[in-house]
């Protein structure tokens, strides 16, 4: 049984994170050429506006490539001493980021690419909930290191 992640899931996760951590900075702009979008206007270009639009298909075919190696090698199991409506919570936050990870960059491209205007919505939305979801991620992390003393941390570090 998986006692870690492999050093593929780690990268992916970290760089994945660094990722979508850039896309929540890149939003102003990103934000006012959709406004420009809509108004007719054309749209000054401005290479963060390039950045959010490409860094959101990198981060889908990222998170593909660790939804293949998650399905393929496994996870490591959560802490046989958790109790169930933790484990429960966990695989909810786990599979809701997954999917929205996934959701995000095709309601993006649809709103960026196809000017269809029900995607530059739901992905305003599922921006903000993804945004709740990592945090709860963060908490639970921090408290299993912290309060529960698991170690869970340990299995999302690079070792030596």
């Amino acid at each position: 049984m998986l006692n870690t992640y492999s050093r593929a899931q780690i990268l992916l996760h970290w760089v994945i994170f660094v990722l979508i951590t850039a896309q929540y900075l890149q939003h102003e702009w990103i934000s006012e050429a959709w406004d420009k979008f809509e108004d007719g206007l054309p749209s000054d270009f401005h290479p963060l506006v390039a950045a959010h639009v490409f860094g959101g298909l990198l981060i889908l075919v990222l998170v593909l490539w660790r939804i293949k190696i998650r399905l393929t090698r496994g996870a490591p199991p959560v802490p046989t001493e958790e109790p169930a409506a933790l484990k429960l919570v966990a695989h909810v936050v786990h599979l809701s980021l997954y999917a929205l990870m996934v959701l995000l960059p095709i309601s993006g491209a649809l709103a960026w690419f196809g000017g269809v205007e029900a995607a530059a919505e739901t992905h305003e939305v599922l921006r903000a909930v993804l945004l709740a979801l990592v945090a709860l991620h963060v908490l639970g992390a921090l408290y299993h290191q912290f309060v529960l003393k698991t170690d869970l941390m340990a299995r999302m570090k690079l070792s030596g």
